[in-house]
């Protein structure tokens, strides 16, 4: 197995709350990763460190065997090679859907404007919303305007992909058309790590599950043994509010 991410002995400290404790992940090439816990267990906190978006107290991360620099052109380089969809879309309001999955190859790796149309076109093709490529936004509904982030990710051409909670955001019949294109990309061989909480992805898409819980990765397993014979009373605990709910 060949890792691409590594996080080694990583702490974070908000202050005097310690958010992440110890933590410490491989996630290998083609594997994808399903985090889940409670909310404010430190599973935001980690995809987010993963890519430099929130620094790190101490430890390391090193994504294809380079450690994660902390500022500079070594940084926005490995950057790209990380791709990541938020919860919230973040896509420029005033450029149309094609010029959102352009901005990134032509600015950041100086790809010619033609042939980063022509990807950017296929792409949008690939997650089904190729035909809205020349509207704005504000004229697609949160399910397309999800989809549309994850090909403006793809369209780095990403060694991996992180997902921070990509359809806590959508109306409920919104979410299955964005999970959908998630699990094609993990059948596809993409390296990814996904916070949700949407389990029937978990047990569909993952290789692992990784549960998490005051700042802490409690246990991790595959996603049969994790739903059907959790170790921990933290996991048990969590899965039995699940079911009743």
């Amino acid at each position: 197995m060949i890792p691409v991410i590594e996080v080694e002995h990583v702490n974070k400290h908000y202050g005097e709350f310690h958010a992440l404790k110890d933590i410490s992940l491989t996630v290998s090439k083609g594997e994808v990763v399903v985090v889940i816990g409670p909310s404010g267990s430190g599973k935001s906190t980690l995809c987010r460190t993963i890519n430099r978006l929130e620094t790190i107290t101490d430890g390391e991360i090193r994504i294809d065997g380079n450690v994660l620099p902390k500022e500079g052109k070594g940084l926005a380089k490995l950057r790209a090679d990380v791709g990541m969809v938020f919860q919230s879309f973040n896509l420029f309001a005033h450029k149309t859907i094609l010029e959102n999955v352009m901005i990134g190859p032509i600015q950041v790796k100086k790809i010619p404007k033609a042939e980063a149309a022509e990807d950017a076109r296929r792409l949008l093709d690939r997650v089904g919303v190729g035909h809205q490529a020349d509207k704005y936004p504000a004229q697609l509904s949160g399910g397309q305007q999800q989809r549309v982030a994850i090909a403006r990710a793809l369209a780095m051409k990403p060694k991996a992909l992180l997902f921070d909670e990509p359809t806590s955001a959508l109306d409920p019949e919104m979410i299955n058309e964005v999970l959908d294109v998630m699990i094609e990309l993990a059948k596809e061989g993409m390296t990814m790590v996904v916070v949700t909480h949407e389990m029937g992805f978990a047990r569909k898409a993952a290789d692992r599950v990784v549960f998490m819980a005051d700042g802490e990765i409690v246990e991790e397993s595959t996603p049969d043994e994790f739903f059907t014979n959790p170790q921990t009373s933290r996991a048990q605990d969590f899965l039995s509010k699940l079911i009743t709910n």
